[in-house]
């Protein structure tokens, strides 16, 4: 015999009907949450795993500033980075043009976990002013680069997700999404495409802290030294709110200079010549 349901058994009829599925969806949409995140983690470790032992580095540069008219001015220098097995790298710019900034020096000691150090020696005042680290999203030397663009990335300042495999300027590329871990990060995330075939950025969108598409970065003309370590020779980044670029344009690199903490103390920036 039959006996009709209760309005109690419906109501739960009802609710399984509703839940489970939504309890399915999110159970999927979780899922796929953590799958991109660990694909983009993967993609961000494999571009680093590439770019191990070079030890150390030495190359020239001219950094060209353009205005919203195009208007253009040009700084020369020289960077030097020593690599570092148990943090981030350190590094040190000497600018030798114009002569108005002859002798600037900047030094960076970049954390993986820990804000960034960060000096700046200007020879008109003979001291060595440090970088607040509520700072750093501040223009480096008047350029389009923030003074942590132009830190080494490591893999632990930021959190990953991967968005699509893709295409751009003909080359099949992975697009990630990394958001700084950095609280006080100029940005809310970055996007970048990463070359399917060397794992090398070839570009990057930066985002305000209102989410808005602040910046685009390239990477360009690369080079192969030592059989392994790809180096852009040309970096563009372009404020896509001011319509204002820099340009930087490296020479040849050297590497393995037998270089050392010594070199990249505070003491190295009133050294700098």
């Amino acid at each position: 015999m039959n006996y009709p349901l209760k309005s109690t058994h419906w109501k739960r009829v009802v609710i399984a009907l509703i839940f489970v599925p939504f309890l399915a969806q999110t159970v999927r949409a979780q899922t796929d949450d953590e799958s991109a995140a660990a694909r983009g983690l993967e993609i961000a470790e494999e571009a680093d795993r590439r770019d191990l032992g070079w030890e150390d580095s030495v190359t020239e540069l001219t950094m060209t500033l353009r205005n919203a008219h195009g208007q253009e001015s040009t700084r020369k220098l020289r960077t030097k980075t020593l690599e570092t097995k148990d943090d981030g790298d350190k590094s040190l710019n000497i600018f030798d043009e114009p002569r108005d900034i002859q002798g600037t020096a900047f030094l960076s000691f970049t954390h993986a976990l820990e804000p960034d150090d960060q000096w700046l020696y200007l020879p008109s005042l003979k001291r060595v002013k440090r970088i607040s680290s509520s700072n750093k999203s501040g223009p480096f030397m008047g350029s389009e680069f923030a003074y942590e663009d132009i830190s080494s990335q490591e893999v632990e300042k930021y959190t990953y997700r991967f968005l699509e495999e893709t295409e751009l300027d003909g080359q099949k590329a992975y697009k990630v999404e990394q958001i700084p871990v950095y609280a006080k990060s100029g940005y809310t995330r970055i996007v970048v495409w990463y070359d399917a075939a060397e794992y090398r950025r070839i570009r990057a969108d930066y985002y305000d802290r209102k989410a808005e598409l602040l910046k685009t970065l390239r990477w360009l003309d690369f080079k192969l030294y030592l059989g392994q370590y790809w180096r852009a020779h040309r970096m563009e980044m372009e404020n896509r709110q001011t319509g204002k670029s820099t340009t930087l344009t490296f020479s040849e690199y050297s590497f393995k200079n037998g270089f050392s903490d010594r070199d990249f103390d505070q003491n190295s920036l009133k050294r700098a010549r």
